[in-house]
């Protein structure tokens, strides 16, 4: 049953309680790699990452709101990784062709993912039984903004630019994330990508 609302209690605003914070999720993160995220209990994150249940709750009300904002922070970081990756393609070569720009970083897109296979399998079924239309939606937007950024030195016009960024989008994240969802130990990653160019 999803939540009707996700919040983060108190945001980070000094150094010391980011980190925190941090602490709180990469703990949730590798004690996924041993149980269902159901099974984890607040104590079990709160001991792994050596701080108090009350450090605890002066964040999160509930462990959905720690699972939630872990999920959009991993989709945060893998959206900065990949326009940092474009932004360092452009400084390499101003003669790349569109085709072959929008392909490296779709190639370096699923490595990215692969290399992390478990945690974005367990990232998209959590999406769908945490998440509320509102976080989901500010995360897909997030990620349509990301191909905006990363296209535009190649498109001029907006409204075009816009939908070639959402479709990008559509097609990236719904190839991914149903192979993973479907099959989590997916390995057909070479003609996952086939797919992906055909497509696009």
């Amino acid at each position: 049953m999803k939540n009707p609302e996700v919040q983060v209690r108190r945001r980070p605003r000094q150094s010391r309680a980011k980190l925190t914070q941090e602490a709180l999720q990469e703990s949730f993160v590798r004690l996924l790699h041993e149980h269902h995220a159901h099974e984890i209990t607040i104590r079990e994150i709160t001991d792994m990452a050596g701080v108090g249940l009350g450090t605890f709750y002066e964040y999160f009300s509930k462990k959905e709101d720690l699972i939630a904002l872990t999920i959009h922070q991993h989709v945060k970081g893998n959206a900065e990784q990949l326009k940092s990756y474009a932004q360092s393609l452009m400084e390499l070569s101003t003669k790349l062709s569109f085709t072959d720009y929008l392909q490296q970083i779709i190639h370096f897109q699923l490595e990215q993912i692969q290399a992390r296979q478990f945690l974005w399998a367990q990232a998209f079924l959590l999406e769908r039984q945490i998440s509320n239309i509102e976080s989901y939606r500010k995360s897909y937007a997030m990620m349509v903004q990301m191909w905006y950024s990363i296209l535009q030195p190649y498109i001029e016009d907006e409204a075009q630019l816009k939908g070639i960024s959402l479709n990008v989008q559509r097609v990236c994240y719904g190839f991914v994330s149903q192979s993973l969802l479907v099959e989590p130990e997916f390995v057909e990653w070479d003609q996952l990508e086939k797919d992906i160019r055909q497509s696009l």
